[in-house]
């Protein structure tokens, strides 16, 4: 009259949620790491901070979505190849704004600094933070990758999908021209210190 009876524990999940449980866990200690990163990178190409953190949270889904098709190499230029591509989504789109860097935000103060060092080490932030906004998106996106993020020229090449010289004369290019406009700032301060 029938075989012996199985009792299941209730609070066992099905099967399917314990999947994509794992599968979650998985995504998550992969990507969350680079968050910074992929924020960094998209306040930069997009130059609002609430534009970016809206673009790095449709990134992160775009990454989810896609997340079946990863191998499980490099998650971090993965991940930022997806934001990069989101922010020029974006900015094809909605032609990125020129809004103004909020330097309280982004120009790291010392509390234990007297204030003269405060005032210096801000006035140095703000003018490269000046010369970097001023650069095409294609010069500062390689940039930010290579100078804030500190990745290689492979991965810098793989994110932006160019090759290697192209990655290596954009950043010749962009330190060319960052370079050249520090320059011409410290040229108009010595001159009206002077006059």
């Amino acid at each position: 009259m029938g075989g012996p009876t199985i009792n299941f524990p209730v609070n066992l999940m099905p099967l399917p949620l314990l999947q994509k449980s794992a599968k979650l866990e998985s995504f998550e200690g992969l990507f969350l790491p680079h968050l910074n990163a992929a924020y960094n990178l998209a306040r930069w190409l997009i130059r609002d901070d609430q534009d970016g953190d809206d673009l790095v949270q449709e990134s992160f889904l775009r990454a989810w979505k896609a997340f079946d098709g990863f191998r499980g190499d490099g998650a971090r230029p993965w991940l930022l190849k997806i934001v990069r591509n989101t922010c020029y989504t974006w900015m094809r789109g909605n032609r990125a704004n020129d809004a103004a860097f909020d330097e309280d935000i982004h120009c790291a103060e010392d509390a234990a600094s007297n204030p003269e060092t405060i005032l210096l080490r801000n006035i140095d932030c703000e003018l490269v933070q000046e010369a970097l906004r001023g650069l095409p998106p294609r010069l500062r996106e390689v940039m930010v990758l290579r100078e804030f993020e500190d990745l290689s020229y492979k991965e810098i090449a793989a994110i932006s999908g160019i090759p290697i010289g192209t990655v290596m004369s954009r950043l010749a290019r962009g330190r060319l021209r960052m370079q050249r406009a520090l320059a011409g700032v410290a040229e108009r301060s010595v001159t009206s210190v002077v006059h």
